[in-house]
């Protein structure tokens, strides 16, 4: 069985832990749980007939008084880049973190998922934005750790481009 590690990256609340939780346990609670340093959990997933064992790498947040810790990311095979539609200034974040990744560790799968899509009425993400997103022809996935709404598909996704 093929072992690949995924990080999951992005600002603090974006809902990384919350998506973690949804893939490996099918749960979601709305206890707003801080991440101090770096949780890991297990699953074990079949894609393309191969059998997989990802090893998940929920790693704090970053914000303006915390910053990532990059040797987190030696050994990753990909990673998830989430950010909060809800909260613009995520996604601009998300973006400097990408960069930072590509100067630290090079070029490895990511996709992008622009987590809280269960509250569209707060959304906050525009079409200028969406455009520039998409200029970077960048997987972009809508998630909801509440509902399960792309979840499954942000993990096979990213789990499809690691095995190239």
């Amino acid at each position: 069985m093929l072992q690949k590690k995924i990080c999951m990256l992005g600002s603090f609340a974006v809902g990384k832990t919350s998506l973690v939780r949804r893939f490996v346990e099918s749960i979601y609670s709305d206890v707003y749980q801080t991440t101090v340093g770096v949780k890991i959990d297990k699953k074990n997933v079949q894609v393309n007939g191969a059998e997989l064992s990802l090893v998940l790498w929920d790693i704090y947040g970053e914000d303006d008084y915390q910053k990532m810790r990059w040797t987190y990311l030696r050994g990753a095979s990909g990673y998830l880049l989430v950010a909060d539609g809800t909260r613009k200034t995520t996604l601009e974040k998300a973006f400097q973190l990408e960069q930072r990744v590509r100067e630290e560790v090079g070029a490895i799968p990511f996709v992008f998922v622009i987590n809280k899509c269960d509250l569209l009425p707060d959304w906050e993400v525009d079409p200028a934005l969406e455009s520039q997103i998409a200029a970077k022809n960048w997987n972009v996935l809508r998630s909801s750790a509440k509902t399960g709404e792309g979840v499954e598909e942000a993990f096979a996704l990213l789990a499809r481009k690691m095995l190239g």
